[in-house]
């Protein structure tokens, strides 16, 4: 394993990270956005709504990631929605994270118990009233584990997005590769940027994980 060629491909390689974390951090934003309301839709079952949301939930987890990216990136432009390989990818990461959030949240919603739905509405409050003020905060404690192994996986999955040649850390690895002829040094430094890379967010979404369900329990 080559020192130098380490030191020399570290710089390009850790401007990729960053584009990385982008790609992750504006995918989880919009993916939570999608798989909460999806999840209510669910919930509240309007039939149109809720045939529309359930029919995305099983396409997006019954078919690859990597096809999904296909779709939008090289088969959209057939339909007139030409998007960039950056547009493209943060789409595909965003409806597919989406997707497997809004059964989480889905599923974190059930899991108060429906006794308390039922006295909010006694007391007076809307069915819409009792499910933000009263089941929401309580279900997101339930979420929070599952919300932060999906901002992990996103991490990981956004090394996909090199097929379509946006450059985060796989790309450029693949772009150093072949300039140097070295696989295994190149690949072994990005791995261990990723093994960092997923420490860290693992690191501190823990301790959030472990702050906010404190502070819920007190509430």
């Amino acid at each position: 394993m080559d020192a130098t060629i380490i030191i020399d491909s570290l710089p390009s390689l850790l401007k990729a990270t960053l584009m990385t974390i982008f790609l992750a951090a504006i995918s989880i934003i919009i993916a939570l956005v999608i798989g909460f309301f999806t999840a209510i839709v669910r919930i509240v079952k309007v039939r149109i709504l809720n045939g529309i949301a359930s029919a995305y939930v099983s396409i997006i987890r019954g078919t690859p990631l990597l096809v999904q990216i296909f779709v939008i990136y090289y088969g959209f432009p057939q339909i007139g929605i030409a998007l960039d390989p950056i547009s493209s990818g943060i789409l595909a990461l965003s409806l597919n994270a989406g997707a497997y959030l809004s059964e989480s949240f889905r599923a974190s919603i059930l899991a108060v118990d429906n006794g308390q739905m039922e006295a909010s509405m006694s007391m007076g409050m809307t069915y819409s009233q009792a499910l933000l003020r009263i089941i929401l905060p309580q279900s997101l404690r339930i979420a929070i584990p599952t919300l932060s192994n999906s901002f992990i996986v996103l991490i990981k999955d956004t090394s996909l997005v090199s097929v379509i040649t946006v450059t985060e850390l796989l790309q450029m690895s693949s772009l150093i590769i072949a300039k140097t002829f070295e696989p295994l040094t190149i690949y072994l430094v990005a791995a261990a940027i990723y093994w960092v890379l997923i420490t860290f967010f693992t690191t501190i979404l823990d301790k959030l994980e472990t702050k906010t369900s404190k502070y819920l329990v007190r509430t």
